[in-house]
């Protein structure tokens, strides 16, 4: 589906519908006269087949205690074989709200209060969030950042988890906020050298879909044909693909048995939801029938992403922009245009941008922004005229 299309039939209004991101900005940044550029869900409505699925599940009426059909998991195992060459099993299979509510299961299950657990910054906030919520020790390994290409710092990350006794890495695969997609090679490194120091991997794939450059998703459990599965978690959702994060449903993907009866175990003693019936009707029809729904989306994201790169350096070439590979979530330094403590001044008070602001990220986060891009083009268009704007008249105050 080309972007006009996609536009055209799944374009949205969500103002006054208690979106967070459009009727929550007053709540986050004290305004709400702000252009929403900042929490990850977008401005279209779901694949038409998932609508109709779920209108027909509601006409019947009945929302009892409900099974997990085989067709879903015929339907996401067929997605995964198709477009990623993964082999899953449904022994494997677990289910959960949301992957962050996942990464807090699995860190009960995989380590004890006061363990240290990893995180490579400048990375997803709440992962550090629920570690140290949780009573764990947050351990941090910084990207390394070339000019916003970023890297992974291998023999930094090898001596704190020595150091530091680490017992479980989060990993974020594609990257939140830099947009990198992680190659084989690379993961392929921090895999093994997790192997030798015996540190379990929680891999975080929810933004597997949106791949917006050139480098192919590789997910984590077909690493040098699985040789690392017995090694980790991985965790995903149709939430972000398919932009159905309130329907509540998650995967939760545990090829090592022994992990997985603790993980059945803690589940049972904390009687914890299998995400949802209606999440998982609307997942099925979107894994059978979505393909042309996420090719019209990513050619929003695409488009967005060339009028920001071309409009933002040909008015301020100094900024920095960081290639997006993955996710629909753009990576800007403003570091050399805007100095850090009139940061938020520039973007939210003068530009009136809700984005998520670098330093929320951790190390080496400070003076970026995080833009999304999955939204109508003319709120980018809007957005990016502003902070020019909001710039130049810093700027002139000097």
């Amino acid at each position: 589906m080309d972007k006009y299309t996609f536009l055209q039939e799944y374009n949205v209004d969500r103002h006054h519908t208690d979106a967070i991101k459009w009727d929550g900005m007053e709540a986050e940044f004290g305004q709400s006269d702000l252009i929403p550029l900042w929490i990850a869900d977008t401005e279209f409505a779901l694949p038409k087949a998932a609508k109709k699925a779920l209108l027909n599940r509601i006409e019947h009426g009945a929302f009892g205690y409900s099974l997990t059909p085989k067709s879903y998991y015929d339907a996401y195992f067929k997605w995964q074989k198709d477009r990623y060459q993964i082999e899953l099993h449904q022994d494997w299979m677990r289910f959960g709200t949301g992957v962050v509510q996942s990464i807090v299961n699995m860190l009960q299950v995989l380590t004890e209060p006061d363990d240290s657990v990893m995180i490579m910054q400048p990375v997803y906030y709440p992962f550090a969030n629920v570690i140290k919520n949780n009573r764990r020790q947050l351990v941090v390994t910084a990207l390394k950042n070339d000019h916003e290409n970023y890297t992974i710092d291998l023999d930094d990350m090898a001596q704190k988890m020595e150091s530091k006794a680490v017992k479980v890495l989060i990993l974020c695969s594609p990257h939140n906020p830099v947009g990198r997609v992680w190659s084989e090679s690379e993961l392929e490194a921090v895999f093994a050298l997790c192997q030798e120091k015996h540190v379990r991997v929680i891999c975080d794939e929810i933004h597997h879909d949106l791949i917006v450059g050139q480098r192919p998703f590789v997910s984590a459990l077909s690493i040098k044909d699985g040789l690392y599965r017995d090694n980790l978690v991985v965790l995903d959702s149709p939430s972000k693909t398919f932009n159905m994060s309130s329907l509540l449903v998650s995967h939760v993907i545990i090829p090592n048995p022994q992990i997985r009866r603790k993980y059945d175990q803690f589940v049972l003693r904390q009687a914890l939801p299998q995400g949802s019936l209606l999440g998982k009707v609307a997942a099925e029809a979107a894994y059978h029938y979505g393909q042309e729904w996420l090719d019209g989306l990513l050619e929003v994201v695409k488009a967005n992403e060339q009028y920001v790169r071309e409009h933002l350096l040909e008015a301020y070439p100094e900024i920095e922009i960081a290639p997006l590979e993955g996710t629909y979530l753009l990576w800007v330094n403003l570091k050399k245009v805007v100095p850090e403590a009139k940061l938020k001044q520039v973007v939210q008070q003068k530009a009136h941008l809700a984005v998520d602001f670098g330093a929320w990220f951790g190390n080496g986060g400070a003076g970026h922004i995080r833009l999304n891009l999955a939204t109508e083009p003319r709120y980018v268009k809007e957005a990016i005229s502003a902070l020019i704007c909001a710039i130049d008249e810093n700027h002139s105050n000097f």
